[in-house]
C-alpha cells in the first residue's frame, strides 16, 4: 500500500529507449495523474529554483550558460564518469523532487497516479508505491530510438545505455513488466489489459463528456475526450481540413503517445479538434483545427474552457496556446478566453520560457495564460 492514503500509486521505470513516457502518457489517458520526475529535477536547477544557488556554489560558475541557465550538458559531462559528482548533486536534487511528488500527490484529483522516475530508489519510490511498472524493449529497438528520436549518433547511444542499470537488474525488482518494442497499438493493449487487473476495482476513465451541450444552428456542440478508438475519426477530419494531409489511423494512434485530443461534435459528426499536451506542470496546445462550416466564435470557448478544466485538474501552472496564423485575427475571442500574445522570453518562469521555445511549430503564434499563482518547486 502507498504512503498516500487513497491513492492507488504505480512507479514506472526502464532504461532509456524503452518507452516508458509513452507508457505514462497511456496510462494518463485512462485517467491517472501523472508526474515525471525527471522533468522536476529539471525544474530544482532552473534559474530560480531552489537548487540554483546550491549548484552553482558546489560545482562553480563555469556550468552556466550564456543565459543564465544551468546548462545541464556541461554538469551532466561533469557528474557522468564521476560518481562522488553524482552522489553530491543527487543530493542537492533529489530532497526537492521527494517533496514536489509528495504536494502533487497530495494534491491529485485523480485516485491512480503514476510516477516515471529513472531510478525509483534513489527517490525511495520503491518503497512508497504500490507496485512498480518496468518498460523493456531489445537493444536494437533502444538503439533506433535513441538515434532516430533523439538524434543521437550509435556511439552516444551505446554510451548512454551502457551507464545504465541493466535491464535484466530492473525487472526483477518489477511488479509487472510491460513490454514495448511493437507498435503503439500493441503496447496500448497491454497497457490497458495490465490497468484492468491491476488498478483496484471502482477507478473508471473520466467521464466522455466533458463539458454542457451546446445548441447552435448547425447542431448541438459538445466536447469529449478523445480515445484511441476514435483514430479512424481524428485522420478523416485532418486530412479533410488540411490539404496535403495523408494522416492514417496508425499514424493518430501514435499520437497518442504524445498528445491528447479534446473532440468537437456537432450532432455525432467529428467537426473539429484541438491537440494538447501536458508536461512538466505546461499545458500546450498545437492543433486547433475546425471545419469551415463551424463558427469559431461558439466552437473555440468550448474547446479551450475545457482544455483548462482538464489542465487545473493536472494541476498545471500555465497553458501555452499556438494559434495558427490563419486564427490570430480571432482576437476578440482569444481576449475573451483571458489570452495574451507572448513570447517564449517575456514569461518569467524558465520551465515556461522553456516550454515555449522546446514546443512551438513553425508558422503560430504564442497565446499565454497563467491558471494558477501556487507554483511547484518555487524559488527558496
Amino acid at each position: 500500500m502507498s504512503k498516500w492514503k487513497g491513492k492507488y500509486v504505480i512507479g514506472l521505470t526502464g532504461n532509456i529507449g524503452t518507452g516508458k513516457t509513452v507508457v505514462r502518457r497511456m496510462l494518463e489517458h485512462l485517467g491517472a495523474y501523472g508526474i515525471d520526475a525527471d522533468a522536476l529535477a529539471h525544474r530544482v536547477i532552473a534559474k530560480g529554483g531552489p537548487g540554483y544557488k546550491k549548484v552553482l556554489e558546489t560545482f562553480g560558475q563555469w556550468v552556466l550558460g550564456a543565459d543564465g541557465e544551468i546548462d545541464r550538458k556541461k554538469l551532466g559531462r561533469l557528474v557522468f564518469d564521476d560518481q562522488t559528482a553524482l552522489k553530491t548533486l543527487e543530493g542537492i536534487i533529489h530532497p526537492y523532487v521527494i517533496q514536489a511528488i509528495d504536494l502533487l500527490v497530495q494534491r491529485a484529483m485523480q485516485p491512480v497516479v503514476v510516477i516515471e522516475v529513472i531510478k525509483p530508489d534513489d527517490l525511495g519510490m520503491d518503497s512508497v508505491c504500490d507496485s512498480i511498472w518496468v518498460t523493456a524493449a531489445p537493444l536494437k529497438t533502444q538503439l533506433s530510438r535513441l538515434q532516430n528520436k533523439r538524434k543521437m549518433s550509435r556511439h552516444e547511444a551505446i554510451q548512454r545505455i551502457s551507464a545504465q542499470p541493466s535491464q535484466e537488474s530492473r525487472l526483477a525488482s518489477a511488479t509487472l513488466v510491460i513490454q514495448n518494442e511493437g507498435s503503439f497499438e500493441e503496447t496500448w493493449a497491454r497497457v490497458n489489459a495490465a490497468w484492468n487487473k491491476i488498478v483496484p476495482a471502482g477507478v473508471t476513465e473520466p467521464l466522455t463528456v466533458l463539458v454542457p451541450r451546446k445548441v447552435t444552428p448547425q447542431g448541438v456542440m459538445r466536447v469529449l475526450r478523445g480515445k484511441p478508438r476514435h483514430s479512424n475519426e481524428i485522420a478523416q477530419l485532418l486530412n479533410q481540413v488540411r490539404s496535403g494531409s495523408n494522416l492514417t489511423r496508425t499514424d493518430i494512434m501514435a499520437a497518442f503517445g504524445e498528445k491528447a485530443f479534446l473532440l468537437l461534435q456537432v450532432g455525432d459528426v467529428l467537426r473539429g479538434l484541438i491537440a494538447w499536451q501536458v508536461e512538466n506542470l505546461v499545458s500546450r496546445t498545437y492543433d486547433i483545427v475546425l471545419e469551415a462550416s463551424i463558427p469559431p466564435k461558439q466552437a473555440l470557448p468550448l474547446l479551450f474552457k475545457e482544455m483548462e478544466h482538464a489542465s487545473r485538474d493536472l494541476q498545471c501552472e500555465a497553458a501555452l496556446v499556438f494559434v495558427p496564423t490563419s486564427m490570430v485575427k480571432y482576437a476578440e475571442i482569444w481576449e475573451s478566453l483571458g489570452y495574451k500574445q507572448r513570447e517564449p522570453d517575456s514569461l518569467g518562469v524558465t520551465a515556461w520560457q522553456e516550454a515555449a521555445r522546446d514546443s512551438q511549430p513553425a508558422n503560430t503564434v504564442l497565446f499565454f495564460k497563467q491558471l494558477r499563482i501556487d507554483r511547484v518547486l518555487r524559488p527558496m
